[in-house]
């Protein structure tokens, strides 16, 4: 099991992840399109080269972001992982993956 998490401009949150969980991540048990997501303020300074979806190149941008977690089978991580690339409107979307350790029952 992965813990996916990743940073998004509010606007395009819910396509997003709508993408992601069209892989089958989010997925506890019997329930499906499971995260959490908190609200904070994302920065970043476009270089020369970059086509910037928000801002100008060289110019510092803040955007109001969500930062979303969800959990991802093994087998669906990769998947998951290009379904955010693909549906994210940054050319370089950021993103963590962790590996979960399994401690039901325990």
């Amino acid at each position: 099991m992965y813990k996916l998490a990743f940073f998004v401009p509010e606007e395009d949150a819910e396509t997003v992840k709508e993408a992601v969980f069209a892989t089958g991540a989010g997925r506890i048990g019997d329930y499906e399109a499971c995260c959490f997501q908190t609200r904070g303020t994302g920065q970043f300074r476009p270089l020369e080269g970059a086509d910037p979806h928000i801002g100008r190149v060289g110019d510092l941008e803040r955007v109001s972001e969500l930062k979303v977690e969800l959990v991802c089978d093994d087998s669906l991580i990769h998947d998951a992982v290009a379904a955010l690339r693909q549906a994210h409107p940054y050319e370089e979307p950021a993103f963590d993956v962790w590996r979960l350790e399994d401690i039901q029952g325990r």
